[in-house]
This record gives structure tokens, C-alpha cells and sequence, in this order.
């Protein structure tokens, strides 16, 4: 008996459809958080990390929040007073260039930005982000901290390091099993890309440079039906 044809369907939206039924799920999901959520924030991060977007998430529990495909959630808000889902959704729409994403709340928006602008968590530095500072390791005897606190409070870099100071380019050199510098090395300027061997030394002198903030930019009331400008709140 030949085998039913059934046995050999196979479901394109699990397949090569996935992407477009993804699509479709964050825009769909948009439109209910905008049926939902009294407030929707349209925000930003600097210097990304997935660990520190996960503890805001945590942090705001109750809330809803969409990081990335801009376009579908431009869609979703509308484009003009034509086809906006809620009356002037598609002035908020404007503001989702670059990397931004949505966030829904029906906390009061004060609370939200006050919250949120106090929000800070250093980091190392990955490469291709711009220095914030510059650093540079002092000469004579190299510490663990490469000059940034005190000689008295610090201890001196593991011998084992040197070779790979060396390997970054550090012109450093082993006198009596310690790590010495002829001359003060500057890894890098305030305004440099930084590259993966500038982060690397950054980080093995414990230097944090990188600020995982979140920035709003502005938010939708269902309330009143307006956006309003963070920048013009605060300011």
C-alpha cells in the first residue's frame, strides 16, 4: 500500500518562511501592546550588552520591549494620519532610525525617564567603539592597573603577562621578573576606533570604559494622543 501523501507535507513557516512569520508575530505584537500599554517609548542603547538589556527587562517586568526590525515596527505604528493604528502613532514612527527599539509601559512616563537616565553600567570596551579616554601605562615598574591608582595601592603585573604585552606591542622588557617600560606607552587617545588590540590591553589593566546606557528619545500617550519629545521634557 502506497504511503499517504500527508506523511511528506512539510510546513514552509517553519522552513524557509520562518523569517516572514517572525515578521508578522512583532508586528502583530506591536499593534496589541499599542491596544495594551497606556505609553510607548521609542529608545536607544549605547554600547549593547545582551546581560544588561536582560536586567532591564527584569527591571521592567510588567512592560513590554522590542529591540530591532525597525521598519516592521514603523509599519506597525503607520506611516501617516492614513494608516496609523492609533490616532498619531505615525509620529512616533519618524523616530525609529538607526537602532532603536519600543518600549511599552503604563508606568508614568516621568518615572520611566528619571528611572531610566540613572541608568548606567560600565563595561570593557569591544573594538570598533570610540574611546572615551585616553590611557596610557606610566613608565618604569608596570602594575596590574597601569598607573590608575596609586603605586601603594596597587601590585605589580604577573611576569607571566609579558609575553603577551609584547605580542600587543607593548615595548616592555623582564628585569629581574618584573614587567618594565623604558618609556610611558599610550594604548589610546580620547576619539580613537578602537581596535581588538587596544581593547584587549584595556582590559587587562581592568580599564572600563564602556557605559551601557539606555536613551529615550520620545513616547506616544494613548491618553491625549501625542508624542512628546524626551529632550523637551527633561529640558
Amino acid at each position: 500500500m502506497p504511503k499517504s501523501k500527508r506523511a511528506k507535507v512539510v510546513h514552509l513557516t517553519k522552513v524557509d518562511k520562518k523569517g516572514k512569520e517572525l515578521t508578522i508575530k512583532l508586528f502583530a505584537n506591536v499593534r496589541e501592546c499599542l491596544d495594551q500599554y497606556q505609553h510607548c517609548f521609542v529608545f536607544s542603547i549605547e554600547n549593547m550588552r545582551n546581560t544588561y538589556l536582560k536586567d532591564v527587562r527584569n527591571e521592567f517586568a510588567d512592560c513590554r520591549l522590542f529591540f530591532g526590525k525597525t521598519k516592521v515596527m514603523a509599519k506597525a505604528l503607520g506611516s501617516s494620519p492614513e494608516d496609523e493604528y492609533q490616532p498619531a502613532t505615525s509620529q512616533l514612527a519618524r523616530y525609529l532610525q538607526g537602532d532603536v527599539g519600543l518600549f511599552f509601559t503604563n508606568r508614568d512616563p516621568a518615572a520611566v525617564i528619571e528611572h531610566l537616565a540613572s541608568l548606567s553600567k560600565t563595561d570593557f570596551a569591544r573594538a570598533g567603539t570610540v574611546a572615551t579616554r585616553t590611557f596610557t601605562i606610566p613608565a618604569g615598574v608596570v602594575y596590574s592597573m597601569g598607573g590608575e591608582i596609586a603605586r601603594e595601592d596597587d601590585v605589580e603585573m604577573a611576569h607571566s603577562l609579558e609575553p603577551e604585552l609584547r605580542k600587543l606591542n607593548v615595548p616592555t622588557a623582564l628585569v629581574r621578573g618584573k614587567i618594565v617600560l623604558e618609556n610611558e606607552y599610550t594604548v589610546c587617545k580620547e576619539g580613537d576606533v578602537l581596535d581588538s588590540r587596544q581593547t584587549r590591553l584595556l582590559k587587562l589593566f581592568g580599564v572600563a570604559t564602556a557605559d551601557f546606557t539606555v536613551q529615550l528619545t520620545a513616547y506616544w500617550s494613548a491618553a491625549t494622543h501625542e508624542v512628546t519629545e524626551v529632550e523637551k521634557l527633561e529640558g
